[in-house]
């Protein structure tokens, strides 16, 4: 009967819509460095730890007021230990492991063992509850109990908190972290040094009626400071021997504190690369909207510095070595493969609402073809553009869902459909020109100059200068127009695509503004 309810209210909590936002919301809150609440919640407590510390300080030598004791006592703890519970609810799913354990069972042919699926959320509990958060977690709470004057020293485990709060002390443990061997290895030795000068340092010492070293803890402080290179000289030895034995632990010190230097040197150097991309990344998810690069070649070049006009972009490179590339040529550029699912869950970013257009620009079909499976695997919606190398190949991008194909050999016949409803598109067709036998594309752009002597497209006059007008721009309607009539109207902002000898271009752009000097 007991096992029937437990099951059935596992159940109910599973399909249970508010108990799961509940949850989501305290996870968010807790543990998500993406929720925009934490950061709220992180400067609050650690708000609370200062004013702690604050008051233990102040209660020295000074009387505290009642109110702030009991603020501190109660209120304080009450807050940690709160928070200390819904950690420990965070941990496991106890809903999830009786739910799985009751189906395993049901499957297998077996009676519901309820007291292992419970054993092994009590583990998991406890696994938690021994782990170096969450015992400073609970040191914290332990002032809780006043009555009891000694664990009023526990107020100070408060400061530990700060490891959980603040991302920079984090980052600090995670560099360290990193060289854990090493520092291990220091330690080890640093250990034997203090204990076998201790020993000796006691021997050479210790019935020497002169001596400050007269019993094994003083030999021990004496160690560690002299070995720490502090020296403060309250302690240090009378005797001819226990000088030589000082002098070894002074050397010693110095190899030591050398050692220690160059480990966190070390450490903070190889992570520096790793530590500025993080920063670049949270840099990167405060960005409203963006074009999205994948690849950086020649090409990507050219588009990046026309998008950048007026749009950010960020770009996605395998290659370290161009990625340096980017980076020197100034813009955002992230170590990343844009092939991999991995790299969109690092940045923490929302294709739907920030990510204006990915744009595959790999010399690789077989590249640009992966970024694209890839970037469709988990959204259906962002709009996708891919440069094509070889003509066999598009039917794979069209497959692997690229909205627009550019292949470089068609550009006349690319840029002459008329991308309604898809500026994205057309900014990047007007990027991505290039030379082909001496021919180049080109947009004009329609100022106050031009249009003081033209007002039509017939007037142009662009087949004396040997210029194909292939369409234009209307910056009113945001709309391309091919093959435009020639009573068609100009209008400031409007561009003109042009296509032609890049010497014809020119001239005829110089015409277009000399026309008004008349």
């Amino acid at each position: 009967m007991i096992k029937s309810l437990i099951v059935d209210f596992a159940y109910y909590l599973d399909t249970s819509s508010s108990y799961k936002k509940t949850k989501h919301f305290f996870y968010n809150l807790l543990e998500n460095t993406d929720y925009k609440y934490k950061k709220y919640f992180d400067i609050f407590m650690i708000i609370l730890i200062f004013v702690s510390v604050a008051i233990l300080i102040r209660e020295v030598k000074s009387h505290v007021n009642d109110s702030l004791l009991f603020f501190n006592n109660f209120i304080i703890s009450f807050i940690f230990f709160v928070e200390y519970m819904l950690r420990l609810w965070m941990v496991s799913s106890v809903r999830k492991t009786i739910i799985e354990q009751h189906e395993h069972d049901i499957m297998i042919g077996n009676k519901f063992r309820i007291f292992k699926a419970l054993k092994k959320v009590f583990l998991e509990k406890i696994r938690y509850m021994l782990s170096f958060t969450a015992l400073i977690d609970l040191f914290a709470i332990l002032p809780f109990f006043h009555q009891l004057r000694l664990l009023r020293i526990f107020i100070l485990f408060r400061v530990f908190k700060l490891f959980r709060y603040a991302k920079s002390i984090q980052t600090f443990t995670s560099v360290l972290t990193a060289k854990k061997f090493e520092f291990l290895t220091l330690l080890i030795f640093s250990s034997i040094i203090v204990f076998v000068s201790s020993v000796v340092i006691y021997i050479m010492e210790g019935n020497n009626p002169e001596a400050s070293i007269v019993t094994l803890f003083d030999a021990v402080y004496w160690s560690i400071v002299t070995i720490s290179t502090v020296g403060y000289g309250d302690i240090s030895p009378v005797s001819d021997e226990g000088r030589v034995v000082a002098m070894f632990v002074i050397v010693a010190g110095i190899g030591v504190y050398s050692f220690t230097t160059s480990l966190i040197v070390t450490s903070f150097t190889e992570k520096l690369d790793e530590i500025k991309d993080v920063k670049l990344i949270d840099d990167i998810s405060k960005i409203k909207e963006f074009y999205l690069i994948c690849g950086y070649e020649n090409i990507s070049k050219e588009v990046a510095k026309k998008l950048s006009n007026k749009n950010k972009i960020i770009i996605l490179e395998q290659d370290p070595s161009k990625v340096a590339r980017a980076k020197k040529d100034g813009f955002i550029a992230l170590n990343y493969a844009p092939g991999s699912i991995e790299s969109y869950k690092k940045l923490r970013i929302n294709l739907q609402t920030q990510v204006k257009a990915i744009l595959c620009l790999s010399h690789s079909d077989v590249e640009n073809v992966y970024t694209a499976l890839t970037v469709r695997s988990f959204n259906k919606e962002v709009f996708l553009l891919s440069i094509l190398k070889n003509k066999i190949n598009r039917s794979k991008l069209n497959f692997a869902g690229v909205n627009e194909i550019f292949y470089e050999k068609e550009l006349v016949g690319v840029i002459a459909k008329e991308f309604v409803g898809q500026p994205v598109a057309f900014e990047a067709i007007h990027a991505l020109r290039s030379n082909y036998h001496g021919i180049n594309v080109q947009e004009l752009c329609i100022d106050n100059r031009i249009l003081e002597s033209f007002a039509k497209v017939n007037e142009l006059k662009n087949t004396k200068y040997r210029i194909i007008l292939l369409g234009i721009y209307k910056n009113s309607k945001k709309r391309f127009f091919f093959n435009p009539i020639d009573d068609t109207l100009l209008e400031l902002g409007d561009y003109l695509v042009l296509i032609g000898n890049s010497i014809f271009l020119q001239e005829f752009d110089i015409y277009l503004h000399r026309k008004v000097s008349k």
